[in-house]
């Protein structure tokens, strides 16, 4: 069978490169288009990657800064201190879905691209892959991502990631960083709409 030409979830995808000057409205405008406003789910961001690979450092980096931020309704698992990769990935999904009922999960993880894509952010639904560009075969993550174009795909990706300049992924943490705090602002300002919404509902009942 072909497969459709149109995914209506391609729709919902923010391409952003990381030094737009509007990247943190972007970014959160994304991902609140994509969370589940009104069905009571926990959002948790799931920061992958390793501080030992300067180019998949991009997830705990920004795990680091999110921790740091304080968010309000996102709960952060990730970070440099305590990194998820891929030797304990499935343990902490594991351990995410026992300390969250029905999770919404945020993946966050550095991808390799084309050249001229290097330095893109994209937020977007469904799964982020984990280990794909480094041929590495581990389970999909999440029920959106976002992702940041590190460094060239084609061949020797280890070495590539080895050798990625981490100034370049320090400023896309931190502007990931900035879209979410900024998108966490927002949820919880909703959310606490629609909780007195449904209170005021409930008292007219």
């Amino acid at each position: 069978m072909n497969p459709p030409l149109f995914n209506p979830l391609d729709a919902f995808d923010v391409n952003i490169k990381y030094d737009d000057p509007s990247s943190n409205e972007k970014i959160s405008s994304g991902i609140i288009d994509l969370l589940p406003f009104g069905y009571k789910r926990q959002i948790v961001i799931v920061c992958i990657g390793t501080d030992r690979s300067t180019g998949d450092s991009l997830g705990p980096l920004a795990g680091t800064f999110l921790k740091e931020a304080r968010l309000e309704s996102f709960h952060v698992y990730g970070t440099l201190e305590d990194p998820v990769h891929a030797v304990n990935l499935n343990e902490k999904i594991a351990m995410i879905h026992q300390q969250h009922f029905r999770p919404f999960i945020i993946g966050i993880d550095a991808c390799l691209g084309k050249l001229k894509n290097i330095g893109m952010i994209k937020v977007g639904a469904g799964p982020v892959k984990p280990g794909a560009g480094v041929k590495k075969e581990l389970p999909a993550v999440g029920n959106m991502h976002i992702t940041g174009i590190v460094n060239i795909s084609g061949h020797m990706e280890f070495f590539v990631l080895q050798n990625t300049r981490l100034n370049l992924v320090m400023k896309m943490a931190k502007q990931i960083v900035a879209g979410i705090v900024e998108a966490d602002i927002i949820y919880t300002n909703k959310a606490a709409n629609f909780q007195l919404e449904w209170d005021m509902n409930t008292e007219t009942i």
